[in-house]
């Protein structure tokens, strides 16, 4: 498999003058093909909705990319709610969905009118306290499936994971919802992250909607809406095929025409709550190969480092790298790619075939990271003092656009003031 970047070394080498390097860069054209494809493949439902993951890739830029194209943003803390205000997105084209969650933070989304996911039964009467004893129009409630879901290995077994309420509590849940007023009601999970198998989200689908009925006849409640949370994986490596958006919503079509239709629930909304597979592909992190070493392996070190970039050293995830100017170039070397982190899983990729790299701050090759759209910057940190890389924007004219500036020493020390 050959990953490319939409820009030649011509044009990378004069945005790394122009910016310096390491920088992250993302193209418009596939991010907003992508949610157009997902909305068109969903259509087949009465009613669909796309929340954007902002934890993927928060930037109000690509946030607003999001609004124009008819999507919204789930959010999790209260900075992504302000960023989604930023971008434009309002009330419950929202969906706040958190865990171990502070007041201030359910008081800010009520306030701005978001879709409010409770994670614990218990957080019922800790947002009713919040919100001064009245509660939202319409809730909603996180779903763990236990032992009738296997999770997978970046999200976690359901059974050990820390998130959402059990069928039971669901059922309790609501009970208590309806007789405290609230009159709308929604339903959610997520089980998975980075999930290629369709099948996998299809029988995700089947939970719901079954869960969907067992609701309407124990509790009497319609839902609105069932959010089927995100995870839909996107192929990093070599022999992966990338998940068919197509078949996947047909499949679901199916089940609800099956499942929904007969227990008097069409109409019902559908909802997803996907990132990575809208920006991950059309992200790249751009680095200068500065330093060449051989021991016992032959090294190169780039001006980036984990804290640009951290999945492949606490995933272990594999992202295809490519250096400028030579896409077609055959492999010459093994090496292993590593930054300057004090840490010795700071490494991009290890015993990596490539074309031979030239090194140097001024004149070493640029070694472009492929798949880094999503969970990307966005995981970035300060260990050792490092500082986060800046993004830039690829318009479709072929224009950029610099929509976060990298981090300067002063930022590093603004909260020791």
């Amino acid at each position: 498999m050959q990953k490319k970047i939409p820009l030649n070394k011509t044009k990378l080498e004069e945005l790394a003058r122009r910016f310096g390097t390491p920088f992250y860069i993302y193209d418009e054209s596939g991010i907003r093909e992508t949610v157009r494809h997902l909305n068109n493949a969903f259509s087949v439902f009465p009613r669909f909705f796309e929340h954007f993951a902002v934890k993927a890739l928060p930037n109000p830029a690509v946030l607003r990319i999001m609004r124009e194209e008819g999507a919204g943003a789930d959010c999790s803390s209260l900075p992504e709610l302000l960023l989604a205000e930023r971008a434009g997105i309002k009330g419950e084209e929202i969906m706040f969905t958190s865990n171990d969650t502070p007041s201030a933070e359910f008081i800010k989304a009520a306030q701005m009118g978001a879709l409010i996911n409770l994670d614990d039964i218990t957080h019922i009467e800790f947002l009713e306290n919040a919100l001064g004893g009245k509660l939202p129009e319409i809730l909603s409630f996180r779903y763990n499936p236990g032992n009738k879901k296997m999770g997978n290995t970046i999200i976690g077994n359901p059974v050990e994971a820390k998130y959402g309420l059990t069928e039971k509590q669901i059922i309790e849940g609501y009970s208590v919802l309806k007789q405290k007023g609230v009159k709308r009601f929604a339903l959610h999970t997520m089980v998975a992250s980075n999930e290629l198998n369709a099948d996998y989200h299809i029988e995700t689908g089947r939970l719901l909607f079954e869960l969907a009925v067992k609701i309407k006849n124990e509790c009497n409640i319609n839902l609105e809406f069932i959010n089927l949370g995100g995870g839909a994986g996107i192929p990093y490596t070599d022999g992966q095929k990338a998940l068919n958006i197509n078949f996947l919503a047909a499949e679901l079509k199916k089940l609800y025409n099956s499942i929904i239709v007969p227990a008097g629930l069409d109409g019902m909304g559908i909802r997803t709550e996907w990132g990575r597979i809208i920006t991950g592909p059309y992200g790249w992190l751009v680095s200068r190969a500065i330093h060449q070493k051989k021991i016992y392996r032959n090294y190169i070190g780039l001006d980036a480092s984990m804290a640009d970039l951290m999945r492949p050293a606490i995933y272990g995830a594999f992202h295809h790298i490519s250096i400028a100017g030579k896409e077609d170039a055959p492999p010459e070397e093994v090496y292993d790619i590593v930054g300057s982190l004090c840490e010795n899983n700071d490494k991009f990729a290890v015993q990596r075939p490539l074309p031979k790299i030239n090194t140097g701050e001024q004149t070493g090759d640029l070694v472009i990271i492929h798949d880094a759209g999503a969970h990307g910057r966005a995981m970035g940190f300060n260990y050792n003092g490092k500082l986060r890389a800046g993004e830039l924007l690829l318009h479709p004219d072929g224009s950029v656009t610099e929509i976060r500036r990298r981090e300067s020493i002063e930022d590093y020390f603004a909260t020791l003031v």
